[in-house]
């Protein structure tokens, strides 16, 4: 279902000493996107501005940064809290659940999950030499907190997303962060997940789609493009709108390459 309506930009709120992310050429013409339906793709080159975009929507909304401190600390940040205070949301649905998830910070949660992990398997074993000389229910007893943290841990991620291949890791992570209703921001999803991977993230957004979640994303990736029935706004030409998957840039250029990649290489 459709929780985002449509994000506009208010000018009136832009400072005069329009740096970046005011100086990205997409904003230039910008005045509002509407979604219409539950996902979304940004596509562009690199610089265009799609992943600019998408933070300061996170930003606007107050997602959880999956992998981050938080929104508001995160000094890479900065520009989209900038472009977040000029942005105007309308709601069909509020919601507050939801993330935002970017390929660089994938890498992070899981460290930090590993971390976590580490962390309270110390506390039990400092549990267990401190209690070693009192009763066992005095001893379980102590130890139960910690146990209980490694058990829902364990539950939600198994033994750890750092213990993983990249691909299983993401999926255990989408999955388990997942809530039915939310709003998730993903910027270049495809970035850990190999072809095969990738088509299945399509089946899981499938799933999830009919939980009542609304996806916007930011890719390159052609297969990911495919989903049926997707909005696909491309950032290559301004002002930002629509395009059809066949007329996009990434798609005819990868059917090209493969077509035919002799006739890309044979100058190198």
């Amino acid at each position: 279902m459709l929780h985002l309506r449509a994000v506009a930009l208010d000018r009136t709120r832009i400072p005069s000493d329009t740096g970046y992310p005011f100086s990205l050429p997409f904003l230039r013409a910008f005045e509002a996107i509407h979604f219409t339906t539950p996902v979304t793709f940004l596509v562009g080159e690199n610089g265009t501005g799609k992943s600019t975009l998408l933070a300061g929507i996170a930003a606007a909304i107050g997602s959880i940064v999956v992998g981050s401190d938080s929104m508001g600390q995160d000094p890479g940040m900065a520009p989209a809290r900038a472009l977040a205070r000029c942005l105007r949301l309308h709601w069909q649905v509020r919601t507050r659940k939801g993330f935002f998830l970017r390929a660089e910070d994938f890498i992070n949660y899981a460290k930090q999950l590993s971390s976590l992990r580490a962390e309270m398997e110390q506390d039990l074993r400092d549990a267990d030499a401190a209690y070693a000389h009192r009763s066992a229910y005095a001893r379980n007893l102590a130890k139960m907190p910690f146990d209980g943290q490694l058990r829902a841990l364990r539950q939600s991620y198994g033994e750890g997303l750092d213990k993983q291949s990249h691909g299983e890791s993401f999926f255990n992570l989408f999955q388990a962060r997942f809530i039915p209703g939310g709003v998730y921001l993903l910027d270049e999803p495809e970035t850990p997940l190999s072809p095969l991977k990738q088509l299945s993230l399509l089946a899981l957004l499938k799933d999830m789609e009919q939980q009542g979640g609304q996806f916007l994303i930011a890719t390159h990736s052609p297969i990911l493009m495919a989903y049926p029935g997707a909005t696909i706004l491309s950032f290559d030409h301004t002002p930002v709108a629509p395009v059809a998957y066949t007329d996009l840039d990434h798609v005819n250029l990868t059917r090209d390459f493969l077509n035919n990649p002799d006739a890309f290489l044979r100058h190198l």
